[in-house]
């Protein structure tokens, strides 16, 4: 395992994201949140910094190319290099709208395109920005934080009872295909892309409806932002091992 990683946590603030940072700074890792507001990502980073991890934050919304560009800039001023990007920063429904109500028959399709913004095209503006840093690296390594509810075995099977929601369920299903894209398509240059699922964990994401704890969520994230150079690329997993697509 490499001990002098530089990683920036996308929606590192807070829930699974903010996890991520601790565990990560908890290892002796510098790490970079990143976060909407400027003001919460400091807020996170110094609570983090009091017990005893090197911690600093970043605004970076996701979804504002100029946003993205500023925080990578930003990155390489402060470090010339990233180690580990981990794109945790995703969302399940629009503001004020419900989760469960994504259905194909009523859908709205503006609030499908607004989540697959943040949970896919999210994912390839910040991967696509960052990736100079990523090369500055010896070992570099992407993790995409993506979901087994988007698996197309599990919503293929009609005794699923998991919710039909027609934004998150397919932009997760997206997220890892674009995760296998980009480790098919960088793997030649030794930057390791892998997906990884939190399992149903307790975040405002679910309005704390999981079961799992952030800990538990963000440990399979931690683990492969941290493999050694020559780890797997290319792989679904979660705690207990692959992920059926």
């Amino acid at each position: 395992m490499n001990t002098d990683l530089i990683a920036l946590v996308t929606g590192g603030n807070k829930g699974i994201g903010r996890e991520i940072a601790a565990q990560l700074a908890g290892q002796g890792h510098t790490v970079i949140i990143g976060a909407r507001s400027q003001e919460r990502g400091d807020k996170t980073a110094a609570e983090l910094r009091a017990l005893g991890g090197e911690v600093t934050s970043v605004a970076l919304d996701v979804t504002d190319s100029e946003s993205v560009a500023a925080a990578a800039a930003a990155v390489k001023a402060r470090h010339g290099r990233l180690d580990a990007l981990i794109n945790n920063a995703g969302i399940s429904h629009q503001p004020g709208a419900d989760f469960i109500g994504q259905l194909p028959g009523s859908a709205d399709v503006d609030h499908v395109r607004h989540v697959f913004e943040t949970n896919v095209f999210g994912v390839i503006t910040v991967t696509s920005a960052f990736l100079p840093l990523l090369r500055a690296s010896d070992a570099p390594r992407i993790v995409n934080i993506s979901s087994s509810a988007g698996s197309l075995a599990a919503i293929s099977d009609f005794s699923n009872t998991d919710p039909i929601a027609l934004g998150y369920v397919p932009s997760k299903t997206a997220l890892t295909a674009v995760t296998m894209m980009y480790a098919r398509d960088l793997h030649a240059e030794g930057i390791l892309v892998n997906a990884v699922c939190p399992g149903f964990v307790a975040t405002d994401l679910n309005d704390h409806h999981g079961t799992g704890t952030p800990q538990d969520g963000a440990r399979q994230a931690v683990a492969m932002a941290t493999i050694a150079a020559d780890g797997p690329t290319g792989t679904f997993t979660d705690s207990a091992g692959p992920v059926a697509w």
